[in-house]
């Protein structure tokens, strides 16, 4: 279990929703096509947060319901998808019609869920043929400055394993797939993903206070980010799709 992986801690977000925003990165233009079915229109993004992935999805024309269980979270995803529908729910109990979308993608959330209630109501909701597509950005700390943000605030798991994710009936045809890319970020911006992260919102004052102040001590002393106004953070993506089967 990560730090990000508490079984109550996902509506902490809520605390942070403009850090949050301001901090995440967003997903690289390949692992997403790659997620989504050829010819696919109707797709839902559980667990869509501040939106991170559904402005790309609206991008592509797609016609997007995002899905979240906090509501400041979906402030925000408002406030820059006004026309986008964006209710609340959670995974477990979808807010949506049977057979009403092309496809689901689950970015950064699928931890969060129970999975067993979450594929039954994923199933129900998906068309025949439909896709689920579940993606993770990792922080790549095989650099020294990324590793020694990860002593502070946490390593991240190994790629290797979100790429083990599985995947159960009635879904088949499970593929798995990986990008490495870098997000380019302001010093603010590294602050505001550590602030967001759900230890260091649920962390007493005292040790948030301490975190984000090795933090700003790190961006001021480390070599590659002393004087900088702009940081490369390298990530792998890991994004793992199914089909969903004859029989749900």
């Amino acid at each position: 279990m990560t730090t990000e992986q508490s079984p109550d801690g996902s509506l902490s977000f809520g605390e942070e929703a403009a850090a949050y925003e301001r901090g995440r990165p967003s997903y690289p233009p390949e692992a997403i096509d790659w997620l989504l079915p050829a010819g696919a229109r109707d797709v839902l993004d559980l667990g869509a947060g501040t939106g991170k992935l559904t402005v790309r999805l609206v991008e592509r024309g797609l016609n997007v319901t995002a899905v979240d269980p906090i509501p400041e979270m979906l402030e925000v995803l408002r406030s820059s998808l006004p026309e986008t529908p964006a209710l609340l729910g959670t995974a477990e109990e979808i807010p949506l019609p049977d057979d009403s979308v092309d496809a689901v993608v689950v970015a950064q959330a699928w931890h969060w869920f129970d999975v067993d209630r979450a594929v039954r109501e994923i199933a129900r909701v998906l068309r025949p043929g439909g896709r689920i597509g579940l993606v993770w950005n990792v922080r790549d700390e095989r650099l020294g400055w990324v590793k020694d943000l990860g002593r502070i605030i946490g390593a991240e798991d190994d790629p290797a394993r979100r790429r083990e994710v599985t995947l159960p009936a009635p879904f088949t045809d499970v593929a798995r797939h990986q990008v490495e890319w870098t997000s380019y970020l302001t010093p603010q911006a590294l602050i505001d993903l550590v602030a967001s992260r759900s230890y260091c919102i649920t962390s007493p004052t005292e040790v948030r206070t301490k975190t984000l102040e090795r933090v700003r001590e790190l961006l001021a002393t480390h070599p590659a980010l002393a004087n900088a106004s702009g940081l490369a953070l390298p990530y792998v993506t890991v994004g793992v799709r199914a089909t969903l089967g004859p029989s749900r």
